[in-house]
């Protein structure tokens, strides 16, 4: 049986979470690629409200085995806290022994660098996401592995904090970071996670063998990967289709589908450039109606047209042959809807999406304006129950963007959903 992956294919937020609680009820393993504590994906089922941020969303379900890729970046505590509050245990989480962590010496770090760019800031939350991904670059990172070898790790730890703690005080006059403070987190960590950590890609790569549903879930959006988003307003990571293979150790053979999320609207959160943002009252409404605040950082999300330019990329670089559309019910009741179909730049009219943000910041989208609907998508579950004007809408999406939609999400909570084709099958 093939693996299936769910990616976002805007600027994050697009409820990825919601989707894949709704498909793990049919997949044996839910696995995660990218990405670290940055994330935020909620599920809403009958068991709960849950805010996730490292483990999987396939946690509802008691079948499921939820993996946290090589690819990720781990902040113990984080990790911990939400292992707690859901009452995993081994049998139903595992962590990749190469995934990286996230030391208290990169929260320090990632902070004190953002404060440093002033105006100029990205927009990070802060989590030190960054600068873990950095030292993994760097060759100068931390290993979940190594937690099982304390002696080691400790060792390792003298240089790497005193080395840091130059960084800190020297470059931007911050505290220093206690070096036997670290090693008794570490030591702790190592008590407390032992049993989960193992070579992941051998498990997912079993469950593939075994004939069985292997879900990857994605973190952030497409236009937010390192490579191809728009850098350097971007995430620390690959979110994109490339970066599930190296997230996880797996081949490009091992797909069956790649499904790209896409909001009904368009959201941003942060800074850098989005041409289709919508400003003042009918933003703040959006917002408001929507519930727009981001879950890590509970940061209100910029407001936007739908970008077709954006997602016919998106739909290119990762090779959607599926979209996903959320938050269709907060379009019900608008007068008329705008989708931006192409963009001119410098006068030129183009259909192409650049990533250079300097270009894209100068942008006007070109908007194509469709008629609205007065019934209620809101909770719909059948095919037929779909209004003309909501049909006609996503139809415009498909041809705008190139990939046929299989389902759509009608509501936040898991039963909210409406299947037109099976992505799974």
């Amino acid at each position: 049986m093939p693996a299936y992956a769910v990616i976002g294919a805007q600027w994050g937020d697009e409820g990825k979470g919601k989707i894949i609680d709704f498909l793990a009820e049919n997949a044996a393993v839910i696995a995660r690629y990218s990405g670290g504590n940055n994330a935020g994906h909620t599920v809403i089922n009958d068991a709960g409200t849950f805010k996730l941020h490292l483990v999987p969303s396939g946690i509802c379900w008691p079948h499921a085995m939820n993996v946290i890729g090589n690819g990720v970046v781990v902040d113990p505590e984080v990790l911990l806290k939400e292992i707690g509050e859901n009452n995993l245990d081994p049998t139903r989480l595992a962590v990749s022994d190469r995934a990286h962590l996230i030391m208290p010496y990169h929260v320090v770090l990632d902070n004190l660098e953002e404060a440093r760019r002033g105006n100029a800031a990205i927009g990070t939350t802060g989590r030190g996401v960054g600068p873990a991904y950095v030292d993994k670059v760097a060759r100068e990172g931390l290993r979940v592995g190594e937690l099982l070898n304390p002696e080691a790790l400790a060792s390792r730890l003298t240089e790497i904090v005193s080395f840091k703690n130059e960084i800190i005080t020297k470059i931007y006059g911050g505290d220093p970071v206690d070096l036997n403070d670290v090693i008794a987190l570490t030591n702790k960590w190592a008590t407390e996670l032992s049993e989960y950590i193992r070579p992941v890609e051998n498990l997912v790569g079993d469950a593939l063998d075994n004939d069985e549903k292997v879900i990857v879930e994605g973190a952030q959006g497409a236009l937010l990967d390192m490579d191809h988003g728009t850098y350097p307003f971007v995430t620390s990571s690959n979110p994109t289709v490339g970066g599930t293979l190296t997230g996880l150790g797996m081949g490009p053979r091992s797909y069956g589908g790649v499904a790209g999320v896409f909001k009904a609207y368009c959201t941003r959160v942060g800074a850098g450039p989005f041409p289709t943002e919508i400003h003042g009252e009918q933003g703040d409404k959006i917002r408001e109606q929507a519930g727009e605040f981001g879950t890590t950082t509970g940061r209100a999300r910029r407001i936007g047209w739908f970008d077709g330019v954006a997602g016919r990329y998106s739909a290119r670089v990762n090779g959607f042959d599926a979209m996903i559309i959320t938050k269709l019910d907060i379009l019900d009741g608008w007068d008329e809807i705008k989708i931006c179909v192409a963009y001119e730049i410098d006068g030129e009219r183009t259909d192409q999406f650049p990533v250079d943000a300097a270009k894209l910041a100068r942008v006007k989208p070109i908007y194509e304006t469709i008629p609205g609907w007065t019934e209620s998508t809101r909770a719909i579950t059948e095919p037929e129950q779909l209004n003309d004007g909501a049909r006609a809408y996503i139809k415009r999406l498909e041809e705008v963007v190139g990939v046929p939609t299989k389902i759509l999400s009608t509501g936040p909570r898991r039963e909210e959903t409406l299947v037109l084709e099976d992505f799974l099958a």
